[in-house]
């Protein structure tokens, strides 16, 4: 199977990267993977939809071959204008959106601004804590909050990334991080998500400093009442050995106006594209095919 290609576009002045899995006349869609992941996580679903799509995957910024930011904190907004000219930039409005965990927020915000530029969404889990913790977080002092960002910002600039003699202990340790994949899987992402040193040892590409979020921004209310905004058909997804809660039973179903429908995959934890693929896949090429229901 012949792979993407390689490209890269501008935002804010970074340059990013994304893949194209060509076939450019079909209608277009977009895979947005999650924190410390990269553009090849997608390539198992991508490989399955790209005789109907024109399917593009980015590396968000900080992560694997797209720029660091030098200074600043990683927040959602910038993710999210970064997809936005991606999009523009490319002309591949109106488009299917996939997400998954970080990439799910920033596909929900995306659409929830320009509901016009989305055609269906996919959601694998992303939709943040649940509505009582969040708002929990959201009642904090804004000093609480800023004391916590700087301490943790502090605590991550004496942090040296892991270093990996080879590649194959770095294959391990995804191996561990991730019991559900099989060794191809965890291969072929960690070929894809590491980078040599020059002494010879392998770092994973990702900056360390995605690992904080700001935590100052729009309200908890009004950002995840954008979502009332998302009029394409929705499709949220979960695995059930995953850490995340339903959001059909903890209100943040709610949120939601449009056609939304809903999976949970057995035997899946967080990653359900990698844990259970081709259910996975019948269960987007179900969706993607039906009309909406009104």
């Amino acid at each position: 199977m012949q792979g993407p290609t390689s490209h890269s576009y501008f935002s804010q002045r970074l340059r990013l990267h994304y893949v194209d899995w060509g076939n450019t006349t079909a209608p277009p869609m977009i895979l947005i993977h999650g924190t410390r992941d990269h553009c090849r996580n997608w390539d198992w679903v991508a490989a399955r939809f790209r005789d109907d799509y024109h399917i593009i995957a980015p590396d968000l910024r900080g992560h694997g071959d797209s720029q660091w930011m030098i200074g600043g904190v990683y927040n959602l907004t910038d993710y999210v204008h970064d997809i936005t000219q991606l999009l523009h930039q490319k002309h591949m409005t109106p488009a299917t959106v996939i997400g998954h965990s970080l990439g799910s927020a920033i596909a929900l915000q995306y659409s929830a601004l320009y509901p016009e530029s989305v055609t269906k969404l996919v959601c694998i889990e992303g939709l943040g804590p649940p509505p009582a913790k969040a708002l929990e977080r959201e009642q904090q002092p804004t000093e609480q909050k800023l004391h916590g960002l700087f301490d943790e910002i502090r605590k991550l600039s004496g942090r040296i990334p892991r270093r990996y003699p080879t590649l194959e202990d770095a294959f391990h340790r995804m191996q561990s991080e991730n019991p559900h994949l099989s060794q191809q899987q965890a291969r072929h992402l960690t070929i894809h998500g590491t980078n040599q040193n020059e002494d010879g040892t392998y770092s994973w590409k990702f900056d360390n400093y995605v690992r904080v979020f700001s935590p100052i921004g729009v309200a908890y209310d009004r950002h995840w009442g954008m979502f009332g905004r998302i009029t394409c058909p929705t499709l949220l997804v979960r695995g059930l050995e995953s850490w995340a809660t339903d959001p059909t039973g903890d209100g943040r179903a709610d949120w939601f106006d449009c056609h939304l429908e809903h999976e949970a995959f057995p035997s899946a934890g967080h990653w359900v594209h990698h844990d259970q693929l081709d259910p996975f896949v019948d269960r987007v090429r179900r969706f993607l095919a039906a009309e909406e229901t009104p």
